[in-house]
């Protein structure tokens, strides 16, 4: 499984360590997860005290050179240090890497589309290719890895800045794993806000598609991380809320009690003729921003 942690959860001590222990407990009932974050509140803070001024365009942060060299330290040097300490009071269980290691992570340089507008946002990439050589070899020694958000450029020789829930979107599908759970500071996805607060249980990736673009702010490249997540062949994605202690922990072991689930189209009707017990799937793992299967 791949866990997305962010949101409030990062800020606040006691969901820090609450996190940790609930990563742990799975880690030790079975399960292998696989942590990935992002670390906006921490980000911004910093950029603000270096005196450099943050926007966001598309849900997405917009990233100079003198920024990005602020988010590389962030995640990589506080944030990612930060859980990897928390994890491992518990044990010798979790490792600290960042998409560049080991080419994790391979990205080029990502435009956004705002009303038809190309937009260029700086050093934002967008993920070609995932290795998960390294996380495989981790997962098989008992090790809980902790990635950062971050990619090798495969343009110009230097990184990247990629939003932490489509990172965690593509590893999930890369690993072929089971779930991806994204911790957020909402709920789930809400019926018809801001008008109303219900929030939609669970969804289809077909459904979902149709309301991708009713979605914006942060809440747009979490849905369709999810979307894609599903697509590529993760059992489903969940969008829980990090404010709740426990939330992942209790959305794992709950079978989707909380927050909002989002599950595979239903298989058509099958062939009468064709064996019912045969199966099978894709033999590669398609590439979640459209661009065809990842290489390799």
């Amino acid at each position: 499984m791949v866990i997305k942690f962010g949101g409030n959860a990062m800020v606040d001590e006691e969901l820090k360590a609450a996190f940790a222990r609930d990563v742990v407990l799975l880690r030790r009932i079975g399960f292998r997860p696989v942590v990935v974050h992002g670390g906006g509140p921490q980000i911004s803070a910093q950029l603000a005290r270096q005196g450099i001024t943050g926007e966001f365009r598309a849900g997405l942060r917009v990233t100079s050179d003198e920024a990005m060299d602020v988010v590389r330290m962030v995640l990589a040097g506080r944030v990612q240090r930060e859980l990897v300490g928390l994890l491992n009071r518990h044990g010798p269980l979790a490792v600290g890497m960042t998409g560049e290691d080991a080419r994790l992570l391979s990205a080029t340089r990502y435009y956004a589309d705002i009303g038809g507008e190309r937009v260029d946002l700086g050093r934002v990439g967008r993920i070609t290719r995932v290795d998960t050589g390294a996380l495989e070899a981790l997962l098989a020694d008992g090790r809980i890895p902790v990635v950062s958000s971050i990619a090798r450029a495969e343009d110009d020789g230097h990184v990247y800045n990629v939003n932490a829930d489509t990172a965690a979107a593509a590893i999930a599908a890369a690993l072929g794993a089971e779930t991806l759970v994204v911790l957020t500071d909402v709920p789930g996805l809400y019926v018809n806000w801001p008008h109303s607060d219900e929030v939609v249980g669970r969804v289809t990736a077909s459904e979902l598609e149709r309301l991708l673009p009713e979605l914006d702010g942060g809440m747009a490249p979490k849905m369709r991380g999810c979307l894609d997540a599903v697509r590529d062949g993760v059992g489903s994605a969940r969008v829980v809320d990090g404010r709740v202690r426990h939330a992942a922990l209790i959305e794992i072991l709950a079978e989707g009690s909380t927050g909002t689930m989002v599950v595979p189209d239903p298989d058509p009707d099958p062939d009468p003729g064709a064996d019912a017990g045969a199966g099978g799937g894709p033999g590669a793992v398609m590439d979640p921003w459209g661009g065809g299967l990842f290489p390799g």
